[in-house]
């Protein structure tokens, strides 16, 4: 069990999996998490549905319909209300949602993830990525998303400032129990601004470590351009370790972005730069 719930109690077709089945068997209470796998509690069960502590209740054709969509999570709003956890942006006219996977649940862009799901949960994913880096000092991660790198980057870190320029991803981050104690943190800030601006007004030679981990190129092709890692350079101090997520490198199109991406990166003056296949990922350092 890790920090004690907060917030409205969440669930997925996971939880209420575990809570049918339970009640078929005959029994009256199920422990079950109710924050997506942070924490567990013991719920009540009888003919109506659920009972939580706290007041709230799940009636079984509620169940029925979060069974209904697998790709959904949702929270108790009060009373015998149910809603799904997503957000419409107004700055990408896109709906942005948790994606369920049994532990750390993902976002959905446009029904995209934004962590790898396959032979992984998000969480672990990420874990990967901040591995590689080691991150040390001042840290700059540039894409905040749900926050996971910058949690687990804070862990080694001295300061980690995140970047997202989504309000509604920002917004939707919030209500994720995994993410809400990223904006309570001591050593992690969060920034709601375009990276791509912000970083050109930040010092020079003033973090250790950049994660950078973006959408993909179709959705913030400039977060992969020259004079952007011009300026991620700018700001790493001499010595300072950049890694950049590319995705799957085993494709012919995850082979060119890595390959491409290295060439700019190389060319923005990085030196020993090289992929690093089990994070998904490039890794370079500014020469001291």
């Amino acid at each position: 069990m890790q920090d004690p719930m907060s917030g409205p109690p969440m669930l997925s077709h996971y939880e209420v999996q575990t809570l049918t089945r339970a009640y078929r068997q005959g029994r009256g209470q199920v422990q079950v998490t109710p924050d997506l796998g942070r924490t567990q509690v013991t719920v009540a069960l009888d003919e109506a549905g659920v009972r939580f502590p706290g007041g709230a209740r799940l009636a079984w054709d509620q169940a029925q319909e979060i069974l209904a969509h697998p790709n959904a999570v949702f929270a108790w709003a009060g009373g015998s209300t149910w809603e799904r956890v997503r957000a419409f942006s107004d700055l990408t006219g896109r709906v942005v949602s948790l994606y369920p996977t049994g532990r750390a649940p993902t976002m959905l862009l446009s029904g995209i993830p934004m962590h790898r799901v396959r032979n992984t949960d998000p969480w672990r994913d990420t874990q990967a990525k901040v591995r590689a880096l080691h991150p040390r000092g001042r840290v700059l991660d540039t894409c905040f998303g749900l926050g996971y790198s910058a949690l687990q980057a804070a862990r080694t870190a001295d300061w980690v400032l995140s970047v997202e320029l989504d309000p509604a991803v920002l917004a939707l981050a919030r209500r994720n129990p995994w993410s809400a104690p990223a904006f309570a943190h001591p050593r992690v800030r969060v920034v709601q601004a375009d990276v791509a601006r912000l970083v050109a007004g930040l010092p020079a030679d003033f973090f250790s470590a950049v994660l950078h981990d973006p959408p993909q190129f179709a959705l913030a092709g400039e977060l992969y351009g020259a004079a952007f890692y011009a300026q991620l350079y700018r700001v790493l101090k001499p010595g300072g370790r950049l890694f950049h997520y590319v995705g799957s490198q085993e494709t012919k199109m995850g082979r060119n972005l890595t390959r491409s991406v290295m060439e700019r990166l190389r060319a923005a003056g990085f030196a020993k730069v090289k992929p690093v296949p089990q994070a998904f990922g490039v890794l370079a350092r500014k020469p001291r």
